[in-house]
């Protein structure tokens, strides 16, 4: 079973930390295919009101746990070389990355499968909680879709 790791992130997740990410797999020879998907803020407009941000907030310690299960799984489902899945706490506008998912595989069908099933396992299985904040002021509990 592989180290447990916080795959929290204050605030946005910068371009810089997802070229970095990308950069440290340069030299990984075994690997022939990644796959990204990068979540940003949408400015929905839900009634008369805008979205401006999205305020994240989970229990850590919960959310932690239940990643790192999904991450054994799908270890065990796909021949994935390495698997990185960030998501923001916190604050984050619209335009901004707030959920970065990072595969790499010796070939490229492993890839596009597994990123999709990661997105869907965290989009219903993970405790994270999104409050959406409006440009009027006001704000709603994010509903996942």
């Amino acid at each position: 079973m592989s180290k447990k790791k916080n795959v929290f992130i204050d605030g946005e997740i910068s371009s810089e930390f997802i070229g970095n990410a990308i950069a440290k797999h340069q030299t990984k020879s075994e690997i022939g295919a990644h796959n990204i998907f990068l979540g940003q803020v949408r400015k929905d407009k839900i009634g008369e009101q805008t979205v401006r941000a999205i305020e994240f907030s989970c229990y850590e310690e919960m959310a932690n746990k239940v990643l790192h299960t999904i991450r054994e799984e799908i270890f065990e489902k796909f021949d994935l070389s390495c698997m990185h899945i960030y998501h923001s706490l916190g604050e984050v506008n619209v335009g901004e990355v707030c959920l970065f998912v990072f595969v790499s595989a010796p070939h490229r069908p492993q890839v596009y499968e597994a990123t999709e099933y990661i997105v869907n396992r965290v989009k219903e299985e993970v405790p994270i909680f999104g409050k959406e904040l409006f440009e009027e002021g006001d704000y709603q509990w994010k509903k996942n879709k």
